[in-house]
């Protein structure tokens, strides 16, 4: 739940990327990409890894972070 700084080089700091613990207190960190849908829209997609990636992004505004309570798993919805 918290934004971290990803060391890149001497002195220099990555954006912030969001980190979540979910109830199995397993760390993911949040990441996006831009594709491409089959109609010709780009789209940003967001998922979670337990590494820090270089497409690591901080949580958008108008977003929030769903855990499914059976297996842990996290996924990003717009709030309501």
């Amino acid at each position: 739940m918290l934004g971290v700084h990803t060391k890149l080089k001497e002195g220099e700091l990555k954006a912030m990327a969001y980190k979540h613990t979910n109830s199995k207190g397993v760390t993911y960190y949040l990441n996006s990409k831009a594709v491409v849908l089959r109609g010709g829209k780009e789209q940003t997609i967001y998922y979670f890894s337990k590494d820090q990636r270089p497409e690591a992004t901080d949580l958008p505004a108008g977003m929030e972070v769903n855990e499914n309570p059976r297996n842990g798993f996290l996924t990003v919805k717009r709030t309501k």
